[in-house]
């Protein structure tokens, strides 16, 4: 049976329960084997995916639109995260929902006022969220969430893949989880991998979106297992209770 795109949207609901999870960011996939790559990240164990849109506008890289999104929902059923780091993404949203979209997250820089997109986001049936970047302070996002379902916070300045993690963002993600209603999902974006994702969850970031840390391995299964593993590990350690010395 084929999933419907409201099933895939309870499916990114269900990871928000269940997290932290790592979601690929397919951004440094071999995209000459799409079908093989997304395949071999199923058989992984992968239950979301994450895809990088830029436009060479708000960010001076441009990486892949509409099509791509459409392709890689063509063969796969698993949910899309798709992050829109490109300039007035309300003229976009709609489409991307067409293309296959479960979740969109815009940009504060890119939309100071976002009210409007991320209620058309809700009213589409995706994931509404809300990114920032490094040096953008938590107080220009404030007055928005209460509307946002996901927020993103970027850990290296949007653009380019293989960047330095910036540590500005666990203090962000500290900040944040204190103060969103639980059912909101922090998410991190940008140089996470084996050095920084525990902290990253401990920090409270519910989904880790990891791109080299998975890809340039050749080894996809061991790779995300062992990020999911030390990203949950993470949680436990900070859930228990602390041994007193006798």
């Amino acid at each position: 049976m084929c999933r419907t795109p409201m099933s895939r949207r309870e499916e990114l609901t269900e990871l928000a329960r269940h997290a932290p999870v790592v979601l690929p960011s397919l951004l440094l996939c071999d995209f000459t084997c799409l079908r093989q790559e997304i395949r071999r990240l199923e058989e992984a164990g992968v239950q979301a995916l994450h895809l990088d849109v830029m436009d060479g506008q708000f960010v001076p890289n441009f990486t892949y639109g509409l099509t791509v999104v459409h392709a890689v929902r063509q063969v796969t059923g698993l949910p899309l995260d798709v992050h829109l780091m490109i300039s007035r993404p309300h003229t976009w949203v709609e489409r991307f929902r067409e293309a296959g979209a479960d979740a969109i997250t815009v940009h504060i820089e890119a939309e100071p006022d976002p009210r409007e997109v991320l209620a058309a986001i809700r009213r589409l049936g995706a994931l509404a969220g809300l990114a920032l970047n490094p040096e953008t302070p938590l107080a220009a996002i404030e007055p928005y969430l209460p509307l946002c379902e996901l927020v993103l916070v970027m850990s290296v300045r949007p653009g380019f893949g293989g960047q330095q993690f910036d540590r500005r963002a666990l203090e962000k993600l500290v900040a944040l989880r204190a103060s969103v209603p639980p059912g909101v999902v922090l998410e991190v974006d940008g140089g996470v991998n084996e050095d920084n994702i525990e902290e990253c969850a401990q920090a409270g970031a519910g989904w880790l979106v990891a791109g080299s840390a998975i890809f340039s391995r050749e080894d996809y299964p061991h790779s995300f297992s062992r990020l999911n593993s030390q990203a949950r590990r993470a949680i436990i350690s900070k859930t228990m209770p602390c041994s007193k010395s006798s």
